[in-house]
């Protein structure tokens, strides 16, 4: 079936639909991902955006419930260029479209992929339809300026957990503010021997240190941080009380409450291939990133932060060390997978800490 993305500034590209989905919208996004399809549809942090994968061939070794991201499919829509048609894997559970299909998310394929990254890149980011009719095209737009003013309001709440769960036996404790964190975020620390406490955004500070942690880590999550007030009030409660480390979301929240100022970037940094340098030592490390917003490195003068570590592709700020206060907080997903990101050391360092 003939299918069409039409962005807020009235471009349209046409493609194939795969599924059944006739109209969704959302914010439309590309990463630079070659792999991890299936963290990227299932990551909280894409939770209401259109994402276009910039790599041609996507899908060609299916889905399995153990490379979930979260408990299912978070984006709005898929763009490709082109999903495989035969996928094979010894632990592939189900193919890409029948998952896609199962969980409602439009799919829209033979794309030119190309072209709308370089209309995302020269434009910034913007919100888009997925349909199959472009007959009522001023509809259209404006259903997709809609869906970009709805992400920009609190998404936190429509993802983080909704009970508190411990996860863990060891003997250092962790609790961990989930803003929508991934599963790779809480096993990190329990494959270092952590006992972690997960709470939801909206905990207050005294529920946290009636937990007694050792540390507290603010994980990544959708979103504008300005528009989680709750949890920067909570962290601005936090900050001395306990060593600190931030992921993501977290990383600004934590800048937020300090006093450091956020910007929006044009287009974003998306994708597992993002180029990142440590000032501290001068090695440069490879990083997976899926975020829309910087802390300004100019506002952390009043904060006593400073840059550990910057994005070589526009030397935004990707780390910082709020050594006084025992903060320490990441731009990117250190995760740390055996044999997928070499960035887990800076788990090992927070932790060390403790």
């Amino acid at each position: 079936m003939k299918g069409y993305l039409v962005m807020e500034n009235g471009r349209v590209f046409t493609g194939r639909l795969l599924n059944n989905c006739r109209m969704a919208s959302g914010e439309v996004v590309f990463s630079t991902a070659m792999i991890s399809y299936q963290d990227i549809i299932t990551d909280p942090s894409y939770y209401g955006q259109i994402v276009v994968m910039t790599y041609p061939l996507v899908g060609n070794v299916g889905f399995n419930e153990k490379s979930y991201s979260s408990s299912g499919a978070m984006v709005k829509g898929l763009v490709l260029r082109e999903a495989t048609d035969f996928p094979s894997h010894y632990e592939m559970e189900v193919d890409l479209i029948s998952f896609l299909n199962k969980s409602e998310i439009a799919v829209l394929t033979e794309v030119d992929t190309r072209a709308l990254t370089r209309e995302i890149r020269n434009h910034g980011i913007m919100g888009g339809v997925i349909t199959d009719n472009v007959q009522k095209i001023n509809y259209l737009r404006e259903q997709a300026r809609k869906a970009s003013l709805e992400l920009k309001g609190d998404l936190v709440r429509y993802v983080s957990r909704k009970n508190v769960m411990q996860f863990g036996e060891g003997a250092t404790r962790i609790v961990f503010l989930d803003l929508g964190t991934k599963r790779g975020g809480i096993d990190s620390f329990v494959r270092r021997g952590c006992q972690v406490f997960a709470v939801p955004a909206d905990v207050d500070s005294e529920y946290i240190k009636d937990l007694e942690p050792d540390g507290i880590v603010i994980s990544d999550g959708p979103g504008d941080p300005v528009t989680v007030p709750y949890v920067v009030k909570t962290l601005k409660e936090l900050i001395g009380y306990k060593p600190i480390f931030g992921v993501g979301l977290g990383h600004q929240i934590i800048a937020l409450a300090l006093g450091a100022s956020i910007h929006k970037l044009p287009y974003g940094h998306r994708g597992t291939n993002h180029p990142i340098k440590d000032l501290e030592s001068g090695r440069i490390y490879i990083s997976t990133q899926n975020h829309g917003y910087v802390v300004e490195e100019g506002s952390l003068a009043s904060t006593e932060g400073k840059v550990r570590m910057i994005s070589l592709n526009d030397a935004t700020v990707e780390g910082i060390m709020y050594e006084k206060r025992s903060v320490f907080s990441l731009q990117f997903d250190p995760e740390g997978f055996p044999g997928y990101s070499e960035t887990g050391i800076f788990i090992d360092e927070f932790v060390n800490r403790l």
